[in-house]
């Protein structure tokens, strides 16, 4: 069967109408109006603006600036922002639904949208009001970029290890370190940098601060190749004697752990519902190009393996959609429940890229489909914001130390 190039770039109408065939009517009963809403902005945007981009910036390596701004001037960028700041106020069901339907279109894109939130959130909730409202609303317009400086060469899941130092002064705080595997970390104008001011505390040491991009002292390196996320930028960022106002700290000195951890709830909501996403993507695709190929009926090994992607792709959505509106209505949601969402959901992301990519035979491997891009965006989601590996350790903890209690 021959393939022309761009096969299943589908019209935006065509895109719209396949994908709300694809939706579920036991996900969507728990969706508010609004957060339906919210879904059909987004899949509207994503159809004309993002999805048809996704292709060309996966293979030139391109930043999907283009796809971040048409989604910032639908206003999706502050979905979980007030108004005052420049957002919309929304909870965080519309966000993850929001977050789905950016990554079905383009993954890359999807993890320049949700960085940019990941560097706003910190702030807004850790930063003064003067900080929120000079830097927050540029974020949520996308008029700067921002990244979340974590990870370090020698401290990756385990953040008390930090050797990046804050070294108080008599008017602020002197920065010397680096961080690596930074999203936008080429580009980042806002940088929310975690660094130890005492190291012998360990996690009670660790201080979080609003770090300009531009400042005297940030080097910005260059852009790392990857197997994925090609229209997304990951990069090392240096200090090299970084003056920080004292005006920038978030929280208390030594308050950054609590910084992380309240932020890491937002960002694995971020990867979970990447993971759904892509599952959906490589699901919509492989069903797309079986039924040209062969109609309606398909064989019946195709037909059983679609049907147990449906039902997990369901799964997943039912797991993401209830953990956020937990998350919605409390501010102490159990770290085992958040990992069991990011775990299952980015997991499910990749299984359903390999499940469509075997399911397609020699066609899995072919670019014009681009469910092999699905397969190679999903690998990170299992990566970032905690890996798969520290999920399951966070979950099995939690799990024996209720049984303990019960003991």
């Amino acid at each position: 069967m021959s393939i022309e190039p761009l096969d299943l770039d589908v019209s935006p109408k065509a895109y719209v109408a396949l994908h709300d065939a694809l939706d579920e009517p036991a996900a969507d009963a728990a969706l508010t109006e609004r957060e339906l809403e919210v879904r059909a902005v987004a899949r509207n945007v994503v159809s004309r603006e993002v999805a048809p981009r996704a292709a060309g910036l996966d293979e030139a390596q391109d930043f999907a600036h283009d796809s971040v701004q048409a989604l910032a001037s639908a206003g999706l960028m502050g979905l979980v922002f007030p108004e005052r700041l420049g957002g919309t106020g929304d909870t965080n069901v519309a966000y993850a639904v929001a977050m789905e339907e950016i990554t079905a279109g383009c993954a890359a894109t999807s993890l320049v949208f949700m960085t940019q939130m990941h560097a706003a959130y910190p702030i807004l909730i850790a930063g003064s009001d003067q900080l929120a409202e000079r830097y927050v609303p540029g974020l949520v317009r996308g008029s700067v970029y921002g990244s979340l400086g974590i990870t370090e060469p020698q401290a990756g899941s385990d953040v008390a290890s930090l050797q990046t130092t804050a070294r108080p002064t008599g008017d602020g705080y002197l920065l010397n370190g680096s961080k690596t595997f930074i999203t936008t970390g080429d580009r980042a104008r806002v940088i929310i940098c975690f660094a130890t001011t005492d190291r012998s505390l360990g996690r009670r040491g660790i201080t979080a601060f609003v770090v300009d991009g531009s400042w005297e002292g940030v080097t910005h390196g260059r852009p790392f190749a990857k197997l994925g996320m090609h229209g997304s930028s990951t990069a090392e960022l240096f200090f090299d004697g970084v003056q920080i106002p004292a005006d920038h700290l978030l929280g208390d000195e030594g308050g950054g752990w609590q910084v992380v951890m309240s932020s890491v709830v937002k960002s694995r909501i971020s990867a979970a519902a990447q993971g759904v996403g892509l599952a959906r993507a490589a699901y919509a695709r492989t069903l797309a190009f079986l039924t040209r190929q062969h109609g309606a009926r398909l064989p019946d090994e195709q037909t059983f393996a679609l049907a147990e992607l449906r039902g997990r792709i369901l799964q997943g959505r039912l797991l993401l959609h209830a953990v956020a509106r937990q998350v919605d209505g409390s501010t102490d949601i159990p770290t085992g429940q958040i990992g069991m969402m990011k775990q299952a959901c980015t997991d499910l992301g990749f299984a359903a890229a390999v499940a469509a990519t075997r399911l397609l035979g020699p066609y899995g491997d072919l670019a014009v489909l681009g469910v092999e891009r699905c397969l190679r965006d999903a690998k990170v989601t299992q990566i970032y914001d905690g890996t798969n590996e520290i999920q399951r350790l966070l979950i099995g903890r939690e799990t024996t130390r209720a049984m303990g209690e019960l003991s």
